[in-house]
């Protein structure tokens, strides 16, 4: 297992977030840890001593990353980190948790176990979008949980065409498309209708959103597979284009965008209790375990 001794802290402004942050920062510096804070921490403790960098350093410098807050946190925390191979653990401010599974309550005894080597690591992929016009880039983005297109305008469908792999597979007309990694598919896909896929599948799930025939389901496609959505040129509305609800690129009529896997994969620490279908039945209320006297009948 690797040793942390650089621990860099990423967080943002949010309820009780400080409070943990200082919790956080006080039992890291007990074990006489190297501490770097991003800049928006730097932000939230303005009494603090500690070295201060970028997002965009911050991977290069430490060894371990740690995110307090919700997973939106994570999201955009991962999309920076994933290029430097640093692992990511998360302790949970937000609300539901999937990525973030660290209580503010635990943060001595998880965070302490992590640190003494005893943790579980997984690697997350990420997909990279490119907005194409006339032939020529005009905007791109990365997401760990989804990429979206969709009309933009509530009450008003779009047309597309979707090819996999340069192979068309339908023209559609919906509210618009959910290109999910197994990471988000208990996120906003889920909500649309989309199937729950385990973290270490290799599979991209794509989820039209209210389609305009009740024929165009989910599909679960290989994670290697590029994809490729054209906005109809017929088009009245400039269809977004989001990544984990976070970076938003405008396309328009006649452009096409392009969706593959990252080469870099996100490294998340989980401890070693940690369970997929565990946060399943916690997150999402899945019903708990028959005991033997409900079996018997």
């Amino acid at each position: 297992m690797e040793q942390f001794r650089n621990i860099g802290v990423i967080g943002r402004e949010g309820n009780g977030v400080a409070e943990t942050l200082k919790r956080l920062i006080d039992f890291l510096q007990a074990r006489e840890l190297g501490v770097v804070l991003d800049e928006a921490v730097s932000e939230l403790l303005p009494d603090h001593s500690l070295r201060v960098s970028s997002r965009r350093m911050i991977g290069e410098v430490c060894d371990l990353i740690i995110v307090v807050g919700g997973d939106g946190s994570l999201l955009g925390a991962a999309r920076t980190l994933a290029r430097h191979n640093a692992p990511v653990l998360g302790v949970n401010r937000g609300r539901l948790g999937f990525l973030t599974d660290i209580s503010p309550d635990e943060i001595e005894s998880q965070v302490g176990a992590v640190l003494d080597g005893h943790y579980r690591l997984e690697q997350r992929f990420l997909l990279d979008v490119e907005v194409l016009r006339d032939g020529e880039p005009v905007g791109r983005g990365d997401a760990l949980n989804d990429v979206v297109l969709n009309s933009g305008t509530s009450g008003h469908m779009m047309e597309f065409e979707l090819f996999i792999d340069s192979e068309f597979v339908y023209r559609q007309r919906s509210d618009g498309l959910i290109i999910a990694t197994p990471t988000g598919s208990t996120a906003y896909a889920l909500s649309a209708g989309g199937p729950i896929m385990h973290p270490r599948l290799d599979a991209i799930a794509i989820v039209p959103m209210f389609p305009h025939t009740l024929s165009s389901r989910p599909i679960v496609i290989d994670g290697k597979s590029e994809i490729k959505m054209v906005v109809g040129r017929n088009n009245m509305v400039h269809p977004p284009v989001t990544c984990d609800g976070q970076v938003k690129i405008t396309s328009q009529p006649g452009d096409v965008i392009n969706v593959r896997k990252k080469p870099h994969k996100l490294r998340l620490v989980h401890p070693l209790d940690h369970s997929f279908y565990a946060s399943c039945r916690d997150k999402l209320g899945w019903g708990a375990h028959i005991g033997k006297e409900d079996s018997d009948g």
